[in-house]
């Protein structure tokens, strides 16, 4: 069992990407849309907020799962990768007529990716945030 975790979180990442290059190839209202337009895109772009977050959250929870060590500088390399793939993904987006990209939307993206860092760095690195470090602790056993 142990074995089927570390290993659904080292695929999860990647699982993750695809379907958000996915869902960036399709029309915003694809899956769903709300009867009030402006709830709908103001939901839809606070989305920003913790899309690539997520994707940050799952590439530090796949790195836990190691046996090696998780550095600082692997961390923010996490934090790299998933600020470029979003990078990646607006310009993705910027191919089809339905969509849109824009900086302000790499701007949301960013902050979502920096808010989740810094949880993650006091977790693990500074003894801030006790329950979270726990929670990341049990992860990291799975590696050893």
């Amino acid at each position: 069992m142990k074995n089927i975790l570390k290993w659904g979180l080292r695929v999860l990442p990647f699982l993750y990407m695809a379907a958000v290059w996915i869902q960036s190839s399709l029309p915003s209202d694809h899956f769903v849309e709300l009867p009030d337009s402006a709830l709908d895109h103001t939901i839809k772009e606070s989305l920003h907020l913790i899309e690539f977050a997520i994707l940050y959250v799952l590439l530090v929870l796949a790195f836990l799962t190691r046996q090696r060590s998780f550095t600082t500088g692997l961390n923010l390399a996490c934090a790299l990768f998933a600020g470029l793939y979003g990078i990646s993904d607006e310009i993705h987006q910027s191919f089809y007529p339905y969509r849109s990209a824009s900086l302000f939307d790499l701007v949301k993206d960013f902050t979502g990716i920096a808010v989740s860092y810094y949880f993650i760095r006091g977790a693990l690195f500074s003894g801030k945030f006790a329950r979270l470090g726990k929670g990341l602790g049990r992860v990291k056993s799975l590696g050893q």
